[in-house]
């Protein structure tokens, strides 16, 4: 266990964080000071004894991982005293129109932010994702004599509002089952009293789980307590720790202790009286004392020595493991094996029609012995989800169930957990995590969805029985909401493919796309496959799937539609009506192909209606003139039977399509593309 040896400089750079987060937010006029300033003593503690990482390259893979669950000044702050690269002058910039200092920490934006946080819960779950992370890379590629992985992720400054929320309480369940002793979570409890609503034992809880729980009595002075805690968290190795700490909120404030404290700036004779009171010049704003830089310099130097030791040691590998260096450093770039497309089924209209998640787990299937950075599993419905490859292993402890090299992760009905950690998979580097469920129950991890596409984080959801094709099961898993949402979310790709050229090209973009989530929308029914579609094409997002000349009419459709728009078309064929047939399967893929290609596809001439079963059927008016599709909710029965319901058949919609048709004439001039807009 790590001896603490107290530093002449402690108070001071305790003091230092606390009056900067004082100034930070009192410039700001907004932010919460009062949690810095009752982190401070453990936050200097953690940094400077125990925290490795190099400010100067914040991507050093073997870096300890850092996350602020509940998101404010505090990292900012410690970032700029280590010397990252976020300056004073970044401080005073708090919460200010384009700022690297937004209002809760961001992915992508700030250097040395792991991921993006402030929606409570979100971060603990991602701590959970970077602790598997780990768990996985190390077992995977850790060797005698060489343990380049051995990272720990300190999931810190969780609140019992975090703890509140169920994304956190499935995470922990998970985490404790998994015996993930490279995870350090700092508890605090929020101001006010939480016995209204939150009378529960932290402790008890989390002991049934599996962690190991610590506790600190005085965290506003006794340093050597918190070093003691987090030297025996990081010694337990078969559990996660959670520290239960408690502290003064807004400590060395006139208000210190109150819930006047949490929210609200420090009054401008608070702030004087806080800096007199640590003997700092009252009337100095953003004063730094420069033995506190020599203070988190010396961390910083440390953590430089470290990366430098890292390196030396993996040249050493190359030479003794060159195949598995070079795996290893190939991931760590983000790049995927060369060639791996190349593995991706292809289909022509003579294979037997299969259900797209049965395609889907075809796709699985060829492409993961190629892909090593695959890493997915299923919220307790593997079954029909069809992700488990065979052969592949389940990731668990070691106890007789898989182990920590194995890829497939068992998630238990943890929704909206499995996406918060896969999010912090995936912010760790070297995975690209796969998650799956039933598309209705995305909407039970919808926060962290949106996380995803907000960080960047590639995640791709395997989203099965995708409409109201799944049937018997009725209304209550219908998602006829769902695409809706979900491709209302900036940077996601929703993928509703028709056939098995289209699920392999769902695939092929979803892993192309590094920075983006992907949602693969999936029948459980069975579906042909099309003459016209190709994996080349469809990765364009949308493209025509069946053309004619002089068309009256085209149909833009997806996923299990297509079919029987096709049908409608053939139909009407035979009446002499010449119909034209788009598939769409990813809106926002085909939204980014240049003008030309997509005023091609959905070109002017002829109206333009679409066909989907989801309600009401907005945002295809963005691409169709009329639209088709569910007036309510969707209902029970043999699936055919609710199609044939709803009007959505081959007949119904060819007849749907004459009306249209007549309409427009009737109407006369010019019929101009959806597509074409003033703005």
């Amino acid at each position: 266990m790590s001896q603490f040896t107290p530093e002449p400089t402690d108070n001071t750079s305790i003091a230092t964080i606390r009056t900067l987060a004082a100034d930070v937010v009192g410039k700001a006029n907004s932010g919460h000071p009062g949690a810095p300033m009752g982190m401070a003593p453990v936050s200097h503690v953690l940094f400077t004894r125990f925290f490795n990482a190099n400010p100067k390259n914040s991507k050093w893979f073997n870096r300890d991982r850092f996350v602020l669950s509940n998101g404010c000044a505090l990292q900012y702050i410690l970032l700029h005293l280590l010397g990252y690269k976020l300056s004073m002058d970044d401080l005073k910039a708090f919460r200010q129109l384009d700022s690297l200092t937004p209002g809760h920490p961001e992915a992508h934006h700030t250097d040395g932010i792991e991921v993006t946080t402030g929606p409570l819960g979100q971060g603990f779950a991602n701590g959970v994702g970077l602790a598997m992370a780990q768990a996985h890379m190390g077992a995977v590629y850790n060797r005698p004599r060489f343990n380049l992985i051995n990272n720990y992720t300190y999931g810190y400054f969780t609140g019992d509002g975090c703890l509140m929320e169920g994304v956190a309480s499935e995470a922990a369940s998970l985490a404790g089952h998994l015996q993930l002793g490279n995870l350090i979570v700092v508890h605090i409890s929020i101001d006010g009293d939480t016995a209204v609503a939150f009378t529960e034992n932290v402790e008890q809880r989390f002991l049934s789980y599996g962690w190991q729980v610590l506790h600190v009595d005085d965290g506003d002075h006794d340093l050597a307590a918190i070093n003691g805690a987090i030297a025996a968290a990081r010694a337990e190795k078969n559990k996660p720790t959670i520290i239960c700490l408690k502290t003064t909120i807004g400590y060395g404030s006139k208000q210190q202790g109150t819930h006047g404290v949490h929210g609200s700036p420090l009054k401008p004779d608070d702030i004087q009286s806080l800096k007199s009171k640590f003997g700092f010049p009252p009337d100095q704003k953003f004063y730094v004392p420069q033995e506190t830089y020599d203070t988190y310099q010396a961390a910083a130097l440390r953590g430089a020595k470290l990366e430098s030791q890292w390196n030396s040691l993996l040249a050493e590998y190359a030479k003794a493991y060159p195949k598995e260096h070079a795996e290893l450093t190939r991931r760590i770039s983000g790049k995927l094996p060369e060639g791996w497309e190349k593995t991706l089924p292809v289909y022509t209209p003579t294979d037997p029609a299969q259900a797209s998640r049965k395609l889907s787990e075809l796709v699985l299937t060829a492409i993961t012995p190629t892909l090593p950075d695959l890493m997915g599993g299923s919220a307790d419905l593997t079954g029909s989800n069809l992700t488990k490859v065979k052969g592949t292993v389940d990731f668990q402890p070691l106890t007789g169930l898989g182990n920590y090299a194995g890829t497939y992760v068992r998630y238990g009905v943890r929704e909206h957990g499995m996406g918060a950690i896969a999010n912090g998979l995936h912010a760790y580097g070297g995975i690209v995590p796969f998650v799956a469920t039933f598309l209705n129950f995305v909407s039970y991890a919808a926060g962290a969805v949106r996380l995803s596409a907000l960080s960047k984080h590639q995640v791709i959801w395997v989203a099965t029985h995708d409409s109201i094709g799944l049937g018997e099961d009725g209304p209550t898993h219908q998602p006829i909401e769902t695409g809706t949402h979900l491709r209302a979310i900036p940077n996601l790709d929703f993928w509703r493919p028709a056939d098995g050229n289209e699920t392999s090209a769902a695939y092929l973009v979803a892993l192309k796309s590094t920075e983006t989530p992907s949602v693969l929308s999936l029948s459980r029914q069975n579906l042909p496959n099309l003459e016209g579609s190709t994996i080349e094409r469809a990765a364009r997002g949308g493209y025509v799937l069946y053309e004619v000349a002089n068309e009256d009419m085209t149909i833009v459709s997806s996923g299990s539609e297509v079919p029987i728009a096709l049908e409608a078309a053939s139909l009407l064929k035979k009446e002499g009506v010449n119909v034209r047939l788009v598939s769409l399967p990813c809106w926002s893929v085909f939204d980014k192909q240049d003008e030309q290609y997509r005023l091609s596809v959905l070109r002017s001439g002829a109206p333009i209606l679409s066909l989907e079963g989801t309600h009401e059927t907005t945002g295809w008016q963005k691409y169709s003139h009329e639209q088709y599709g569910l007036p309510a909710w969707g209902a029970s029965g043999p699936y055919l039977k609710v199609y044939e319901k709803f009007g959505i058949t081959g007949p119904n919609i060819a007849a749907v399509s004459k009306k249209v048709i007549a309409f427009y004439k009737q109407k006369g001039g010019q019929v101009v593309s959806p597509l074409i807009k003033a703005l």
